[in-house]
């Protein structure tokens, strides 16, 4: 049985294990990043400790499958941006050079929202789908577009970059994430902004608060009109939404087809699915095994 080791890097904790080249995760396991401590130079000392650790038990691992916050050039193999008091250090890094040379087995290598994108088009949300964004929000919005079960990456290493896109003279990532969501009310009740998150929010707009309520309802017209932006210029089959937040689908869901009623054609409407991911923690690693199959024309 051929298994691969996955390998997902995000800022603050780093999820890994071992999957099947079918989507089965094996082994699944997570450590701190330290990404502020150790850096780059140390994220890739980390990725090493683990796939030797799997190669010493295991004679039948065939890739190593990596999914990193960051730019990546995936053809490169390397780390062309990141964002330096994140992650000191791992802007320039050659990750799939020096993984191949360490173990002489094919490792690929891709951006965390792509994977993320990729895993919920192949086994999640998206399953069956042949045109799908993925919009994760949190700190920032991110995107990934998938076409026919592979990332489109753009020229540059920045398709589906949607939370840059301005919306209202402003970045579309700045009025509709949940970082936004947190300032604007602790902003409005006079709080400090480490006092409050979008889950406490979410608890009291349930209960009537009318700030909340009226922050929560900006926010996601906003998001409808970014929904609808994606909608209109790639009219994917999917759009699929990601992050923390987009648990509260209850809430959210009635609301944001309410506003996409609004702004798009019927035709468009009717035709464009709109779901809420379900891979969780997982669709990163499954994206990156993806990307290494994808890439290594294995089906």
């Amino acid at each position: 049985m051929k298994k691969y080791v996955c390998i997902d890097i995000g800022g603050t904790s780093i999820k890994y294990g071992l999957v099947t080249r079918d989507g089965e995760i094996i082994d699944r396991n997570e450590m701190d990043t330290e990404a502020l401590e150790k850096g780059g130079p140390g994220i890739v000392e980390k990725s090493k400790k683990i796939t030797r650790e799997y190669l010493e038990e295991n004679d039948d691992i065939k890739g190593i499958c990596i999914s990193t916050a960051g730019m990546v050039d995936a053809d490169e193999g390397k780390i062309v941006h990141a964002i330096e008091h994140i992650i000191p250090g791992y802007t320039g890094i050659e990750f799939k050079k020096e993984m191949e040379k360490e173990f002489n087995i094919p490792c690929e290598i891709e951006n965390d929202v792509n994977c993320a994108g990729l895993g919920e088009a192949w086994l999640g949300a998206g399953k069956g789908s042949k045109t799908a964004v993925c919009m994760t929000i949190g700190t920032g919005i991110g995107g990934a577009v998938i076409i026919d079960g592979k990332i489109h990456n753009g020229c540059c290493n920045s398709a589906g970059e949607i939370g840059y896109t301005i919306i209202e003279d402003t970045p579309f990532q700045d009025l509709a994430s949940t970082t936004s969501l947190v300032k604007k009310v602790a902003r409005l009740k006079g709080m400090e902004f480490k006092d409050l998150n979008g889950k406490i929010i979410f608890e009291e707009a349930k209960k009537g608060d009318e700030i909340c309520l009226s922050s929560l309802g900006e926010m996601i017209r906003i998001l409808a009109i970014g929904i609808s932006n994606a909608a209109y210029l790639l009219n994917p089959e999917v759009i699929i939404l990601g992050g923390g937040i987009m648990a509260q689908e209850e809430f959210i869901r009635p609301r944001l087809d309410n506003e996409l009623k609004k702004i798009l054609v019927d035709r468009v409407y009717q035709n464009t699915k709109i779901e809420f991911a379900y891979m969780k923690n997982s669709a990163g690693m499954i994206g990156a095994l993806r990307n290494f199959l994808n890439r290594h024309m294995e089906e």
